[in-house]
C-alpha cells in the first residue's frame, strides 16, 4: 500500500528527534526576516513538552470525574469483575496508545491522528479521522460543560437558570483554553491532578466513615465478588464502557507529542499514565463500592451525602473545566494548525495569530455548549457517539495501523508472531466495545423513549435527571 505524507516544517520519515530542519529555509524561504524570525521562534515555544509534562497533560486528558462513575460499575460487574475489568482494560489501552505513539516517531510529519488516517487511505483517511476526533472532542467539552452547570447549581443551592451558569461554565472554558502550547497547558494540569485526588480521597473517606457508623459497620455493605443479580446484557456493557472510556486517551496523543522537545520519550509517560490510572481506577472503584454497597450512585461523591458532596464539587471544580479546556484546545490546535499550516500565524505569536486563536477557541466553545443544551437525549447521543469513535480510534484502529505502517520483516519471525497475536487481541476487544457498546446504548435509549423520559426540559436542559437528584438528596437533609 502506498504511503502519502504530509507537508510540514519538522522533518521527514526518516529524521531523527535531532533533526530539527531550519524553519526559516524549510518552510517560510519565501517570508521576510522578521517573519522567518517570528516562525523560528514560535517553533521552539511548541516544542517545549517534555515527558514527565505530557504525564500531566495526558491527566489532564484522560482523567476527570468520569472516574466517580466506576464505583457503580463495580457494583454491576462484582468486585472481582470490576477490577479484572478495570486492570485489564487498562493494559489493553496502554498498550493501543503506545502503537499509536509508534507512528507518530516513524513518521514524524505525522502532527495529529487525522494525519494518520492520510498515511493509510490518504485524503479520505484523513478526513474521516479528522471530522471523527473533532467530533469526539467537540461532544467531550458539552459534557464538561453540562457537569459545570450541574456543580455551580449543586454548591450554590441556586435556582437561577440553567442557562446562567451554562454562559459561566462556557465563559471559563474559554478563558483556560486560551494558552496555546500544551506546555503552558500542563501548569494548569497539576492543579486538575490535585483537584481529583483530592476529590476522590475526599469520597473514599467519606464513604468509609459513614459505613463504620452505621449498624454492623463494615460488615453491614452488601457489597458482592459477583455481578449484580438480574444484571442484563445491556446494563453490563454500560458499566464496561464506562470503564473502557476512562481509559480513552490514545486519539490525543500525536498531537501532544507534536510538541514534544524529544518525542521518543513519549512511552516513559504513556507508561506512567496507564499505572495511574489502573490504581486509582482499581482504588476508587473498590474501596467505594466495598464501602457503600450495591446502592452506590453515580458519580460517587452523591453516596458520601449532600454536604460531602457539595465540598467535593467545589473542589472537582478545577477538574471540570480544565479538563474540559483541553478538549476544546485540541480541537482548536487541530483546526489551526491545518488552516495555517505554512504560514507563521499557526504559531499564535503575532496579532493576527492571538486573534485567529481566541476567536476559533471561543467559536468552538460555545458550539460545543450549544449542542449540548439542544439535544433533548444528549447523554444517550454521547454514549453511542463515544462507543462509535473510541472503540475506532482507541482500540481497533491502532492494530491496523502497526499492520500497515509498522510491521517490519516477515510475518513468521519471532517478534511479528508475539506483536500480531498482541494486536489481534487489541482489535477484536476494540470490535466486540463497538458492536456490544453499541448494542447497550441503543437499548439505553430505546428505554428511555419506551418511559416516555423527556430530558430537554426548557429550563434545566438536558442535565434535569442528574441534578434533579441532587435536589433530592439535599433535600432530605435540609
Amino acid at each position: 500500500m502506498s504511503k502519502h505524507y504530509i507537508d510540514s516544517p519538522f522533518g521527514s520519515p526518516n529524521s531523527t528527534d535531532k533533526e530539527k530542519p531550519d524553519v526559516a529555509t524549510e518552510s517560510f524561504s519565501s517570508f521576510s526576516d522578521v517573519e522567518a524570525q517570528r516562525a523560528i521562534k514560535g517553533s521552539e515555544n511548541f516544542h517545549r513538552l517534555g515527558w514527565k509534562r505530557l504525564t500531566i497533560v495526558l491527566i489532564v486528558e484522560a482523567i476527570a470525574l468520569g472516574s466517580l462513575s466506576l464505583p457503580a460499575a463495580f457494583a454491576t460487574l462484582g468486585m472481582v469483575g470490576g477490577v479484572v475489568a478495570t486492570v485489564g482494560i487498562g493494559l489493553v489501552a496502554t498498550y493501543a496508545s503506545y502503537i499509536v505513539g509508534q507512528v507518530k516517531i516513524k513518521y514524524p510529519k505525522v502532527e495529529h491522528y487525522g494525519d494518520i488516517g492520510r498515511l493509510v487511505l490518504g485524503d479520505l483517511g484523513f478526513w474521516i479521522i479528522t471530522v471523527v476526533f473533532m467530533l469526539s472532542l467537540l461532544l467531550n467539552a458539552g459534557s464538561h460543560c453540562l457537569t459545570g452547570i450541574i456543580a455551580l447549581r449543586d454548591i450554590t443551592g441556586s435556582s437561577v437558570c440553567t442557562i446562567v451558569f451554562g454562559l459561566v461554565s462556557a465563559l471559563i472554558l474559554i478563558c483556560l483554553s486560551i494558552p496555546p502550547t500544551f506546555a503552558d497547558i500542563a501548569v494548569l494540569g497539576y492543579i486538575d491532578f490535585a483537584s481529583i485526588i483530592i476529590a476522590i480521597g475526599i469520597t473514599i473517606i467519606a464513604t468509609g466513615i459513614q459505613r463504620t457508623q452505621t449498624p454492623g459497620g463494615m460488615s453491614s455493605s452488601n457489597w458482592s465478588a459477583w455481578p449484580k443479580e438480574g444484571t442484563s446484557f445491556s446494563t453490563g456493557m454500560v458499566a464496561i464502557n464506562n470503564i473502557v472510556f476512562a481509559f480513552s486517551f490514545a486519539p490525543a496523543l500525536p498531537s501532544f507529542m507534536n510538541e514534544m522537545k524529544a518525542p521518543k520519550d513519549y512511552t516513559k509517560a504513556v507508561y506512567a499514565l496507564g499505572g495511574i490510572e489502573i490504581v486509582l481506577y482499581t482504588l476508587i472503584g473498590s474501596l467505594v463500592y466495598l464501602f457503600v454497597g450495591q446502592d452506590v450512585q453515580s458519580p460517587a461523591l452523591l453516596s458520601a451525602g449532600p454536604l460531602v458532596s457539595r465540598i467535593a464539587f467545589g473542589i472537582a471544580l478545577p477538574v471540570i473545566f480544565i479538563s474540559g479546556s483541553i478538549n476544546v484546545s485540541l480541537t482548536a490546535r487541530y483546526l489551526h494548525t491545518t488552516i495555517y499550516r505554512d504560514s507563521v500565524i499557526r504559531y499564535v505569536n503575532t496579532k493576527a495569530g492571538w486573534i485567529t486563536w481566541i476567536s476559533l477557541v471561543t467559536v468552538l466553545t460555545l458550539l460545543s455548549w450549544v449542542v449540548a443544551e439542544a439535544i433533548p437525549v444528549f447523554s444517550d447521543i454521547l454514549s453511542i457517539c463515544a462507543a462509535l469513535f473510541a472503540s475506532g480510534l482507541c482500540f481497533y484502529v491502532p492494530p491496523v495501523l502497526w499492520v500497515v505502517l509498522l510491521k517490519e520483516g516477515s510475518w513468521f519471525s519471532g517478534h511479528n508472531i508475539r506483536t500480531a497475536f498482541y494486536n489481534a487481541f487489541v482489535f477484536v476487544f476494540g470490535i466486540g466495545v463497538l458492536v456490544c457498546g453499541m448494542y447497550a446504548s441503543v437499548v439505553s435509549l430505546i428505554q428511555a423513549s419506551n418511559d416516555g423520559v423527556d430530558q430537554h426540559d426548557s429550563d434545566v436542559s438536558s442535565v434535569w435527571y442528574y441534578d434533579a437528584h441532587v435536589r433530592q438528596n439535599l433535600s432530605v437533609t435540609e
